[in-house]
Protein backbone atom coordinates (compact mmCIF):
# COMPACT_ATOMS: atom_id res chain seq x y z
CA UNK A 1 0.00 0.00 0.00
CA UNK A 2 1.71 2.84 -1.59
CA UNK A 3 -1.04 5.94 0.10
CA UNK A 4 -1.38 3.90 3.37
CA UNK A 5 2.15 2.85 4.84
CA UNK A 6 2.24 -0.19 7.52
CA UNK A 7 4.23 0.72 10.53
CA UNK A 8 6.53 -2.27 11.77
CA UNK A 9 7.51 -2.92 15.34
CA UNK A 10 10.92 -1.43 14.49
CA UNK A 11 8.67 1.67 14.36
CA UNK A 12 9.21 2.64 10.07
CA UNK A 13 7.17 2.94 7.85
CA UNK A 14 6.73 0.58 4.82
CA UNK A 15 5.19 0.21 1.73
CA UNK A 16 4.88 -3.03 1.95
CA UNK A 17 3.60 -6.11 4.46
CA UNK A 18 4.56 -9.59 4.20
CA UNK A 19 2.03 -11.53 6.21
CA UNK A 20 3.84 -15.33 6.55
CA UNK A 21 1.49 -15.94 9.95
CA UNK A 22 -1.13 -17.37 6.98
CA UNK A 23 1.49 -20.13 6.17
CA UNK A 24 -0.13 -21.99 9.24
CA UNK A 25 -3.84 -22.06 7.48
CA UNK A 26 -2.64 -23.69 4.51
CA UNK A 27 -0.97 -27.24 5.34
CA UNK A 28 0.14 -27.72 1.76
CA UNK A 29 2.05 -24.27 1.81
CA UNK A 30 3.34 -25.14 5.98
CA UNK A 31 4.62 -28.44 4.44
CA UNK A 32 6.56 -26.89 1.48
CA UNK A 33 7.87 -24.01 3.81
CA UNK A 34 8.96 -26.69 6.42
CA UNK A 35 11.17 -29.39 4.00
CA UNK A 36 12.54 -26.01 2.53
CA UNK A 37 14.17 -25.34 6.03
CA UNK A 38 14.58 -28.78 6.46
CA UNK A 39 16.71 -28.47 3.58
CA UNK A 40 18.98 -25.67 4.33
CA UNK A 41 19.24 -26.69 7.77
CA UNK A 42 20.72 -30.38 6.00
CA UNK A 43 22.79 -28.87 3.10
CA UNK A 44 23.76 -25.39 4.34
CA UNK A 45 24.18 -25.41 8.31
CA UNK A 46 24.26 -28.82 8.96
CA UNK A 47 22.63 -31.00 11.69
CA UNK A 48 25.23 -30.86 13.59
CA UNK A 49 25.28 -27.42 14.17
CA UNK A 50 21.60 -27.50 15.55
CA UNK A 51 20.44 -28.57 18.62
CA UNK A 52 17.86 -26.57 19.94
CA UNK A 53 15.85 -24.23 17.52
CA UNK A 54 14.59 -20.53 19.23
CA UNK A 55 11.84 -18.55 17.45
CA UNK A 56 11.18 -14.92 17.25
CA UNK A 57 7.94 -14.37 18.67
CA UNK A 58 4.99 -14.47 18.00
CA UNK A 59 5.13 -14.67 13.70
CA UNK A 60 7.99 -17.36 13.79
CA UNK A 61 6.85 -19.73 16.82
CA UNK A 62 4.93 -22.04 14.39
CA UNK A 63 7.30 -22.60 12.00
CA UNK A 64 9.86 -22.85 14.81
CA UNK A 65 7.74 -25.58 16.15
CA UNK A 66 7.25 -27.15 13.03
CA UNK A 67 10.89 -27.55 12.32
CA UNK A 68 11.85 -28.88 16.26
CA UNK A 69 9.25 -31.68 15.76
CA UNK A 70 10.37 -32.36 12.60
CA UNK A 71 14.23 -32.76 13.68
CA UNK A 72 12.49 -34.01 17.14
CA UNK A 73 14.70 -31.63 19.19
CA UNK A 74 13.91 -28.87 21.87
CA UNK A 75 12.78 -25.72 20.94
CA UNK A 76 12.26 -21.75 22.66
CA UNK A 77 10.78 -18.89 21.46
CA UNK A 78 11.96 -15.03 21.95
CA UNK A 79 9.32 -12.43 23.29
CA UNK A 80 10.22 -8.79 22.55
CA UNK A 81 10.10 -8.31 25.99
CA UNK A 82 10.26 -9.58 29.35
CA UNK A 83 6.49 -10.79 30.64
CA UNK A 84 5.73 -8.76 33.00
CA UNK A 85 4.09 -11.61 35.21
CA UNK A 86 4.65 -14.45 36.58
CA UNK A 87 8.56 -15.61 36.19
CA UNK A 88 8.87 -12.69 33.62
CA UNK A 89 10.64 -14.38 31.28
CA UNK A 90 12.04 -13.44 27.79
CA UNK A 91 12.97 -16.82 26.68
CA UNK A 92 10.34 -19.58 26.99
CA UNK A 93 11.75 -22.70 27.28
CA UNK A 94 14.81 -24.04 27.92
CA UNK A 95 18.30 -25.46 26.92
CA UNK A 96 22.15 -26.71 28.02
CA UNK A 97 24.55 -24.38 28.42
CA UNK A 98 26.53 -24.71 25.26
CA UNK A 99 23.84 -25.78 23.01
CA UNK A 100 24.17 -24.73 19.15
CA UNK A 101 21.10 -22.42 18.35
CA UNK A 102 19.35 -22.12 15.30
CA UNK A 103 17.23 -18.75 15.27
CA UNK A 104 14.12 -18.98 13.33
CA UNK A 105 12.41 -15.88 11.86
CA UNK A 106 9.30 -15.87 9.86
CA UNK A 107 10.38 -12.43 7.85
CA UNK A 108 13.54 -10.08 8.18
CA UNK A 109 13.16 -6.33 8.12
CA UNK A 110 15.79 -4.32 9.76
CA UNK A 111 17.01 -7.57 11.42
CA UNK A 112 16.44 -6.24 14.92
CA UNK A 113 14.10 -9.06 16.20
CA UNK A 114 16.70 -11.39 14.82
CA UNK A 115 19.41 -9.84 17.17
CA UNK A 116 17.05 -9.60 20.16
CA UNK A 117 16.71 -13.04 19.84
CA UNK A 118 20.67 -13.68 19.68
CA UNK A 119 21.06 -11.46 22.58
CA UNK A 120 18.99 -13.39 24.43
CA UNK A 121 20.21 -16.81 23.76
CA UNK A 122 23.80 -15.98 24.31
CA UNK A 123 22.05 -14.71 27.59
CA UNK A 124 20.96 -17.91 28.65
CA UNK A 125 24.83 -19.57 27.44
CA UNK A 126 23.57 -20.74 24.13
CA UNK A 127 25.42 -20.30 21.02
CA UNK A 128 24.17 -19.10 17.59
CA UNK A 129 25.97 -18.80 14.07
CA UNK A 130 22.95 -19.57 11.92
CA UNK A 131 19.92 -17.99 11.61
CA UNK A 132 16.60 -18.97 8.91
CA UNK A 133 14.17 -16.87 7.77
CA UNK A 134 11.52 -17.09 5.05
CA UNK A 135 11.35 -14.03 3.68
CA UNK A 136 13.89 -10.94 3.65
CA UNK A 137 13.22 -7.31 2.18
CA UNK A 138 17.33 -7.37 2.27
CA UNK A 139 17.88 -4.43 4.11
CA UNK A 140 21.52 -3.09 4.56
CA UNK A 141 20.22 -2.06 8.13
CA UNK A 142 20.06 -5.72 8.47
CA UNK A 143 22.80 -7.14 6.37
CA UNK A 144 25.25 -4.61 8.85
CA UNK A 145 23.84 -6.31 12.21
CA UNK A 146 24.25 -9.75 11.08
CA UNK A 147 27.94 -8.77 9.66
CA UNK A 148 28.58 -7.17 13.39
CA UNK A 149 27.37 -10.16 15.10
CA UNK A 150 28.70 -13.11 12.84
CA UNK A 151 25.98 -14.49 12.17
CA UNK A 152 25.23 -15.96 8.89
CA UNK A 153 21.69 -16.45 7.86
CA UNK A 154 19.63 -17.91 4.57
CA UNK A 155 16.34 -17.40 3.57
CA UNK A 156 13.84 -18.93 1.45
CA UNK A 157 13.15 -15.92 -0.41
CA UNK A 158 14.15 -11.94 -1.09
CA UNK A 159 12.04 -8.89 -1.67
CA UNK A 160 13.53 -9.52 -5.29
CA UNK A 161 11.15 -12.34 -6.11
CA UNK A 162 8.48 -11.15 -3.72
CA UNK A 163 8.19 -8.03 -6.01
CA UNK A 164 8.34 -10.20 -9.27
CA UNK A 165 5.52 -12.15 -7.83
CA UNK A 166 3.57 -8.94 -7.37
CA UNK A 167 3.60 -7.88 -10.62
CA UNK A 168 2.81 -11.60 -11.85
CA UNK A 169 -0.17 -11.58 -10.06
CA UNK A 170 -1.74 -7.84 -10.36
CA UNK A 171 -0.59 -6.49 -6.54
CA UNK A 172 1.44 -4.26 -7.86
CA UNK A 173 2.53 -1.77 -10.78
CA UNK A 174 5.92 -2.19 -12.42
CA UNK A 175 5.84 1.90 -11.36
CA UNK A 176 4.86 0.41 -7.25
CA UNK A 177 7.81 -1.76 -7.48
CA UNK A 178 10.78 0.71 -8.19
CA UNK A 179 9.23 2.60 -4.89
CA UNK A 180 9.39 -0.69 -3.01
CA UNK A 181 13.17 -0.95 -4.42
CA UNK A 182 13.98 2.52 -3.24
CA UNK A 183 12.65 2.36 0.15
CA UNK A 184 15.05 -1.20 0.63
CA UNK A 185 17.45 1.17 -0.15
CA UNK A 186 17.21 4.34 2.03
CA UNK A 187 16.16 2.69 5.27
CA UNK A 188 18.90 2.16 7.15
CA UNK A 189 19.49 1.69 11.10
CA UNK A 190 15.72 2.23 11.41
CA UNK A 191 15.53 5.34 10.38
CA UNK A 192 12.59 6.45 8.09
CA UNK A 193 14.59 8.24 5.13
CA UNK A 194 12.05 7.52 2.84
CA UNK A 195 8.88 9.52 2.00
CA UNK A 196 6.13 8.63 0.45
Amino acid sequence: NTKKPFRYTSGILSPIYCDNRLIMSYPKVREKIVDAYIKIIKEKVGLRNVEVVSGTAMAAIPQTAWVADHLKIPMVFVRPSKKEHGKENKVEGTFKKGAKVLIIEDHISTGGSTIDNLNAVKTMGGKVKYAIATTTYEMESAKKAFSENKLKVFTLTTITDILKTAVKLGFLKEKEVELVKSWTKDTVDGEIKWVM
